[in-house]
């Protein structure tokens, strides 16, 4: 299981390499769950992360709107992302979930098809108005998709595991697992979700807030990673 933690700046990058994240997901915290950062930013932390070590980028909380999805996503892969990540927060069907899913993978493939696309769905879908994240491991089949993920919508300390029972968490893992995803699981996660969640056996473990000391806004502290990186060892 691999740790990614997600900086929103080079400073906050080099703490999380420092503790030993597996991937750096850069973020825009005052831009939402998966708020996007400039590009500029992007290609300053692509500079100072090992080259071992892979970049993630959100492109944010989209409504329906593939085609500036599909321009985002394309502006993260060329800025030095290898992961792309975009959030389904404004889409309230099958059909719109698939014409974005769509949209964003073929936008990163035919650029580099090594780059690896990440969709994420909300575990609480229902007070935001989205789409289910058990629905995303059938959305994503037959689109290059990688990694699918479920994340918190609304950053107000409740965590995915209040909206998903460990059950239903499991039941979207295996499922993915068997229709060829790797799964990341994300969304305010407290200390004792993720040891919860390691016996699931996810593939990525996603975290800000408890590595910035429980508040997302504050800075992320090396030796927070350094020891939640050796919980989920």
């Amino acid at each position: 299981m691999r740790l990614l933690v997600s900086p929103r700046d080079v400073e906050e990058a080099k703490s999380a390499v420092e503790g030993g994240a597996d991937i750096i997901d850069v973020k825009n915290p005052k831009e939402g769950s998966l708020g996007a950062n400039f590009p500029w930013i992007i290609r300053e932390i692509r500079r100072v992360v090992p080259k071992d070590i892979p970049l993630s980028a959100t492109i944010g909380d989209f409504c329906f709107k593939p085609g500036t999805a599909s321009l985002a996503a394309l502006g993260a892969v060329t800025s030095g992302a290898d992961y792309i990540k975009i959030g389904l927060y404004g889409i309230t069907t099958k059909d719109e979930a698939i014409d974005m899913v769509y949209s964003v993978s073929r936008s990163i493939k035919e650029y580099d098809h090594d780059k690896k696309v990440v969709i994420a769905a909300y575990s609480d879908f229902e007070r935001i108005g989205s789409i289910s994240p058990l629905l995303l491991p059938e959305i994503c089949t037959g689109y290059d998709v990688d990694v699918v993920m479920v994340d918190t919508g609304i950053k107000d300390g409740r965590s995915t595991l209040e909206f998903m029972p460990i059950d239903t968490i499991k039941t979207f893992i295996n499922k993915s697992h068997s229709n060829g995803f790797e799964v990341a699981i994300a969304g305010s996660l407290n200390a004792e979700d993720i040891e919860r969640l390691t016996s699931l056996d996810p593939d990525i473990i996603g975290v800000r807030g408890i590595v910035c000391g429980g508040d997302r806004n504050a800075d992320i502290d090396k030796n927070l990673v350094k020891a939640l990186k050796e919980c989920v060892s």
